[in-house]
């Protein structure tokens, strides 16, 4: 390639990977919803290719609602509900999933594409192969997360609701770095790729565990169990939290303890990230600094609020797309403190 292709080839491959990631957050956004509207069940089959096209007949739809109305969340939950009401969540689970297959086609051509006129710079092809496998096991999980709310719950696994949910955020935070490395390797030919320093990683995990109780919290319908801040319900631990189980069953699946867990926690990971964020600016990537400063405010005061309005779906939504940014600047930062020695 002549010194224009060294620079042209990353440059483009890294600006096809941000739309990716984009799209990939429009799915979390979209994830959301679906979950708050309680949509998730509302498709009860997995038809990769045949299920991008929605009922199109009365008759069709009559078959999807019947398919519905056998599984529990139906029976115990939503009985006597009308079609149009059947189709509103049907909607979003099926803007859904088409979104996930839409991701799909948008990775999987283009790097075909790429490879074919070999402009992916050495040593990045394992990588992009990697994060499309990655997302075709996504598209796995979350058929495995449905599965788990269509013959004796009546919603699904809050496990397996987190592995679906942090497997996206990964995806885009594993998008968003690699276009980064493609975008500093563009300006310096001889660049090496950022390495994940020791501190980025702890706060990274930190993170990544708030996460996973955000994640619990919706599973579990836990942000329904107080209404007030910073208090839960007149008392800093809440009473009700249900301690006969195993330790880690109550960590995890108590409601008002992982409502508790979710509101701390948060805390520790907000110092944890304006750390990162600092380490960003001394590496004079002050852009990464001030959006993850900005992300992270951003988001404690949509969870206080979201509490506080008693899971107001707007701020509900609001609180996992701004999560999502959250996770972005964090990548962000991450890499620039550690392209700083690379």
């Amino acid at each position: 390639m002549t010194i224009m292709d060294h620079r042209s080839a990353p440059r483009a491959v890294a600006r096809w990977l941000l739309m990716v990631a984009a799209l990939v957050f429009c799915m979390v956004v979209v994830g959301g919803i679906t979950r708050l509207t309680e949509s998730g069940l509302s498709i009860t089959q997995w038809k990769p290719i045949t299920g991008a096209i929605p009922p199109l007949t009365h008759n069709q739809w009559m078959e999807a609602f019947r398919l519905y109305q056998q599984i529990p969340e139906y029976q115990e939950i939503n009985r006597g509900m009308t079609l149009s009401q059947f189709q509103f969540i049907f909607f979003w689970e099926w803007v859904h999933r088409l979104l996930g297959r839409l991701i799909g086609v948008a990775f999987a051509l283009p790097l075909l594409w790429f490879a074919w006129k070999r402009m992916i710079p050495t040593g990045y092809g394992w990588r992009l192969v990697a994060l499309l496998a990655l997302g075709g096991l996504q598209g796995a999980i979350g058929w495995w997360m449905v599965k788990s709310g269509l013959s004796v719950l009546t919603d699904v696994s809050h496990y397996r609701l987190a592995v679906h949910l942090l497997t996206a955020l990964f995806i885009m935070g594993g998008l968003i770095w690699t276009a980064l490395d493609l975008r500093v390797l563009a300006r310096r030919p001889a660049a090496r790729p950022a390495r994940l320093r020791p501190f980025a990683l702890a706060v990274l995990v930190t993170l990544g565990v708030q996460l996973m109780f955000g994640a619990f919290t919706a599973g579990l319908d836990a942000g329904y169990v107080s209404s007030t801040w910073p208090l839960m319900n007149d008392h800093l631990v809440p009473q009700g939290i249900n301690w006969s189980g195993s330790f880690w069953a109550t960590l995890s699946s108590d409601p008002y303890l992982v409502h508790f867990i979710h509101r701390w926690w948060a805390w520790i990971a907000a110092v944890m990230l304006m750390l990162l964020a600092r380490r960003a600016k001394l590496a004079r990537q002050r852009g990464a600094s001030m959006a993850l400063n900005a992300a992270v405010g951003t988001q404690i005061l949509l969870g206080i609020a979201t509490v506080m309005t008693g899971i107001a779906l707007p701020l509900a939504v609001l609180h996992q797309a701004v999560g999502a940014l959250v996770v972005a600047a964090a990548a962000w930062a991450a890499h620039a403190s550690g392209q700083a020695r690379a």
